[in-house]
This record gives structure tokens, sequence and C-alpha cells, in this order.
């Protein structure tokens, strides 16, 4: 009877030490830190951070059992921001921004399945100057004037 108990206990640590989050660091050959997140079940879990070789942040988001989910920012090799929005399952979603050298917007996106999906605004100096639509990465118009693209479309659908 003492030795299914003393089994029963000793897989119960096992399974709550292998299901403990743990914080991890991960280096490169030179010992250049590249990652750093946490990790429960082997998987990816919570916060990340990613780095370029020269130390500077490259990316940072969440992952829900190894697959990227909600918001991600991504930097250049400078650490200036490139780029940021949503994952869904591993996939880009939503509105994306991208950013010019400036730190300006560039151009922001509706995605889906990392394919544009809906409208995608062209900014220079922080003015729209353009914008196209589009459906499964397909571009279906494009405008390059404000009143013609709010006569053709509702606002609304910019949210």
């Amino acid at each position: 009877m003492r030795l299914p108990l003393c089994l029963a206990f000793f897989v119960g640590v096992v399974f709550t030490v292998s299901a403990q989050k743990v914080y991890q660091k991960n280096y490169d050959p030179q010992q250049l830190l590249i990652s750093e997140g946490w990790m429960q079940s082997h998987k990816k879990q919570n916060y990340w951070y990613f780095y370029h070789p020269n130390g500077k942040i490259k990316a940072e988001g969440h992952y829900t059992e190894n697959v990227k989910t909600n918001y991600w920012i991504f930097y250049n090799y400078n650490g200036k921001k490139e780029k940021e929005g949503r994952f869904l399952q591993n996939k880009k979603s939503g509105w994306w921004l991208f950013y010019d050298k400036n730190q300006n917007i560039e151009h922001k996106c509706q995605l889906k399945d990392n394919l544009k999906n809906g409208f995608c605004l062209i900014y220079k100096n922080e003015v729209l100057v353009a914008a196209s639509k589009y459906k499964s990465g397909k571009k279906l118009k494009e405008w390059t004037n404000f009143a013609d693209f709010k006569r053709d479309n509702k606002l609304s659908n910019l949210k």
C-alpha cells in the first residue's frame, strides 16, 4: 500500500516541477543575450524580449504556448520602432502601424492571416497622402485624394 502512495507522490512532484513558470535567458555562442522570457512546460509563455547582436531590442510581445498572441512591437537595428500590431494565433491581424526612420507613421494597414485585408493608409510627414483597399492581399482600389476616399468609403470602416 505504501509503494503506490509513494509513487503517486513522486509523479505529482515531477508534474508540478515541469509545469512551473521559469524565466529563461538565451544566449548566442558569443554569450550575447538573444532572448528572454517566461517558459512553462517547455513552451514560451507571457511576455518575451528579443535582441539584435548589438544588444538593442529587436522585438517584444506575448506568447501563449509558443504561439505569438496579443500586441507586438518590432525595432530596427538602432532600437527605433519599425512596426507594431497584434497577432492572433501566430498571424498578424487587425491594424498594424509601420514607422519611418524619424518614428513617424509611414503607413498603417488592416491585416488578416498575415495579408493586407481592408484599408492601408499611406502618410508622408504625418499627412495622409494615399489609401488603398485590399482583400486577401490583393489590391482592389487606390485613392490619392482624401475627398474621393471619404466619398467612396464609410470612415467607420477604419476602426
